[in-house]
């Protein structure tokens, strides 16, 4: 039922709907560690945490040996029509360390983008090692500067924060997620395909999603 909704609020094609099953959207959707529903409205934290995902699938990015942040970063916008399909729908490219003045300080934000279904910018810090607390403040610092200079007033609702890591321990994120006042939400990525080629018995066959989405469309018509 979950890939029949998404299927028809999404206009999937069979291609696009075989991709999100096989990377396994459903385990994965919705999953991050957040503060939404302590930081943002009621109408737009929902929203928001089924905007997240965890792990985030990178394997696009073709990267197999070592590696470091630039060549992680460059990969990743290198794939930008992929890495935009990965985060979810809504969302629109604004810029790669995207430069933004504190005082006199110069600081640079990993991956800038607005969503369009949130009507809000979303700031993206990349990371390759395991998460810390200090994390969480240059992000949140990165979500402040953006409201005082990006957010126009009666136009875009809250900038929001996501950091990527490579790993991390969940009760360190969450209190560091609770220790801060900005919307954020902390999440891992995967650079190979984790999920096994065939898992039968758990996934529906193409037949039956057909089956069930012929039923759908005739139960709205009704």
């Amino acid at each position: 039922m979950f890939f029949i909704r998404q299927t028809l609020g999404n206009g999937w094609s069979r291609a696009m709907l075989l991709n999100w099953i096989d990377t396994g959207l459903y385990e994965r959707q919705g999953k991050a560690l957040t503060n939404f529903t302590r930081t943002l409205p009621e109408e737009t934290s929902d929203l928001a945490q089924e905007l997240t995902k965890d792990p985030y699938d990178f394997a696009f990015t073709g990267i197999t040996g070592r590696y470091n942040e630039r060549l992680l970063k460059d990969s990743l916008l290198n794939n930008i029509t992929q890495f935009l399909v990965e985060p979810g729908t809504g969302f629109a490219y604004v810029g790669k360390e995207y430069r933004i003045q504190v005082g006199t300080t110069e600081n640079f934000i990993d991956l800038l983008f607005y969503n369009l279904n949130l009507s809000c910018y979303v700031v993206i810090e990349v990371k390759i090692g395991k998460f810390e607390f200090a994390d969480v403040g240059q992000l949140g610092g990165y979500v402040v500067a953006c409201n005082h200079q990006l957010r126009k007033e009666g136009r875009d609702n809250p900038t929001i924060g996501l950091l990527i890591c490579k790993e991390k321990d969940r009760i360190q994120a969450q209190y560091a997620l609770e220790s801060s006042s900005q919307p954020i939400g902390i999440s891992e990525y995967e650079l190979e395909k984790f999920y096994p080629e065939k898992v039968e018995g758990t996934i529906p066959t193409i037949k039956e999603i057909e089956a069930r989405l012929n039923e759908k469309e005739h139960n709205i018509k009704n």
